[in-house]
């Protein structure tokens, strides 16, 4: 008979996602892991089999919860589309400014995982790219919803935009990891919220 798990799986994978966040997956060590769950080796082999496994569902867990939150804001109907892309720039301001260390912010785990590791592991590629396509997606429908009701006035393409503007997210995203302040990520939202109305 298995021995009954003495630990909480979902809390111990919320604090490997955040040792991740911070390092990076080649740069978190087993041990780092451990000091970061209160695990031991042979906790974390026997629950999730290896480094790559737990960084995998670490990763998922933080595209379901940052993910799924970005796109309920861009879906948010009771919402102007214009102002749903604007509260978009709001809380990814937030984020970098409340994960600030030393100056620094941590940025977004799956910008740093697609910096490190896009291409070279097919099963983390395979999370970002699903990960983006669904953020993408609801930046279209917004900016479509924007150039119906007029509030968006640019011409251009929804998806050229909700690509432009993904990109600008993730120039942000490094930004605040360099030391980008409140008011330099404000003006270069401003200005991607200004390319939406020329």
């Amino acid at each position: 008979m298995a021995r009954p798990r003495m630990f909480d799986e979902e809390r111990a994978l919320d604090a490997a996602m955040h040792a991740f966040w911070e390092n990076g997956y080649e740069a978190t060590s087993t041990q780092d892991l451990c000091t970061a769950t209160g695990l031991g080796r042979s906790s974390i082999y026997n629950t999730f089999a290896s480094k790559h496994e737990l960084f995998t569902r670490s990763l998922a867990r933080y595209i379901e919860s940052m993910g799924a939150s970005q796109v309920t804001l861009l879906e948010n109907v009771e919402r102007a589309p214009l102002d749903r892309i604007r509260d978009l720039f709001a809380v990814i301001i937030d984020i970098e400014i409340g994960t600030r260390r030393d100056g620094r912010s941590r940025g977004c785990l799956t910008v740093n995982t697609t910096v490190e590791l896009a291409g070279r592991d097919q099963e983390t590629t395979g999370l970002l790219q699903r990960d983006l396509d669904s953020r993408l997606a609801a930046m279209e429908v917004a900016i479509t919803a924007g150039q119906r009701d007029g509030t968006i006035t640019s011409r251009r393409s929804p998806g050229d935009l909700a690509r432009f503007l993904n990109s600008v997210i993730g120039g942000m995203r490094v930004s605040g990891q360099v030391g980008a302040d409140r008011a330099a990520l404000e003006s270069t939202a401003r200005i991607a919220l200004d390319a939406l109305t020329d």
